[in-house]
């Protein structure tokens, strides 16, 4: 099966997230798209994150009765901060049966240059790309292992569900219900 890795903190998990993830498992060649629950992102530092186990069981809520979607805890026996490319490493050594490609959000491919081992991640595995608002335009996107996908442009990010919770906003709608009952009952952002 060939996979799309799609990596994030998901702090926490939105439709946002489950949109893309769907289109990319329903919209491309993918077989599947695995959400890689990241307990550390080694290009940003935040003091709100959750304990990496709460984010992957809101993922798993969140996919919940959707065939083509995973969790992945991957990264969470792995040192910390993790990088892509040996959890994509990790990955092909744990399930040699499957071909991995990485999903990304427009946005990252201004300073993909920065990543460890960019180069082989795109020559070797392959970059599904999905648009985002005020993307600075980039010459990898020409690259013959760079996959531009449509996709509905979405603006929602976890930042501003953390912010509502802490204004005591209403979050419906951009996380499913059962992650929002999760939130509340747990008082998670509060």
């Amino acid at each position: 099966m060939k996979i799309g890795l799609f990596f994030g903190s998901f702090n926490p998990v939105h439709v946002g997230h489950l949109i893309i993830a769907n289109t990319m498992a329903c919209g491309t060649d993918l077989d599947a798209v695995w959400l890689v629950v990241s307990p550390q992102n080694p290009l940003k530092r935040s003091r709100s994150l959750l304990h990496e186990f709460d984010r992957f069981d809101m993922v798993e809520m969140a996919i919940d009765g959707n065939p083509r979607l995973k969790a992945s805890d991957i990264e969470f026996s792995m040192p910390k901060p993790s990088y892509t490319i040996d959890t994509l490493v990790r990955l092909e050594e744990k399930f040699p049966q499957h071909r991995f490609a990485l999903i990304v959000g427009e946005d990252n491919l201004q300073h993909f240059n920065k990543w460890k081992n960019h180069e082989k991640i795109v020559e070797y595995y392959g970059l599904y790309v999905y648009p985002r608002p005020q993307a600075a335009e980039s010459d990898l996107k020409q690259h013959p292992n760079v996959r531009t996908v449509e996709a509905p442009l979405l603006d929602i990010s976890a930042t501003f569900i953390r912010d509502c919770l802490r204004q005591n906003r209403s979050i419906k709608y951009l996380v499913p219900e059962r992650v929002e009952a999760y939130i509340t009952q747990k008082k998670f952002f509060a």
